[in-house]
């Protein structure tokens, strides 16, 4: 008996490794195939599971802030994207005595994000926005241990080689002058 109970909290013990190790082989199989236009959103325990067919979502059984890390490291180590952050606008008012843990969060997330462009947002309309992209583009949602509300992030993947202000350039020369053979 003492076997099996000793081999079942063997199995047990293991499995969060598994969930782990299935998180970060899917952000590592998919970010190669992802590009401009799809997102990448870790997100609390009590975000709501989309039914987009564009939606992907994995409960990684981790702590946000994990996530978070592994996440932007993989974008910065990839050659062809670059993360544009958008975060919950209501994350700026949720107050630490109804929330206990959101000041030091806030602080980590600030830290996490320095150096990054980064923005905010209602939280209804980021999710409308992912809806409405999701008709034609992937979202990875990657679900956390978090239990603190407004904290989810929302990673917009940007091309990395190839700047909105090179975009702008590009579009204003194909305008201002004629038509230039292949």
């Amino acid at each position: 008996m003492k076997m099996i109970l000793g081999f079942i909290a063997m199995i047990a013990a293991a499995l969060p490794v598994y969930a782990q190790g299935v998180w970060e082989q899917k952000v590592k199989e998919e970010l190669p195939l992802m590009g401009r236009r799809n997102w990448i959103v870790i997100v609390d325990s009590a975000y709501p599971l989309q039914s987009a067919v564009g939606v992907e979502t994995i409960d990684t059984g981790q702590d946000q802030l994990v996530v978070l890390d592994f996440v932007l490291d993989a974008i910065k180590n990839s050659r062809h994207v670059r993360p544009l952050v958008h975060t919950d606008a209501e994350l700026q008012y949720v107050p630490e005595k109804e929330a206990p843990g959101i000041d030091q969060y806030r602080q980590q997330l600030k830290n996490r994000l320095t150096g990054l462009p980064v923005d905010s947002a209602l939280h209804q309309n980021l999710i409308n926005q992912l809806n409405e992209l999701s008709k034609t583009f992937h979202v990875l949602v990657l679900k956390t241990t978090m239990t603190v509300p407004y904290t989810s992030v929302f990673i917009q993947l940007d091309c990395k080689y190839w700047s909105a202000e090179s975009e702008e350039k590009l579009r204003k020369k194909m305008k201002d002058e004629p038509h230039r053979g292949p």
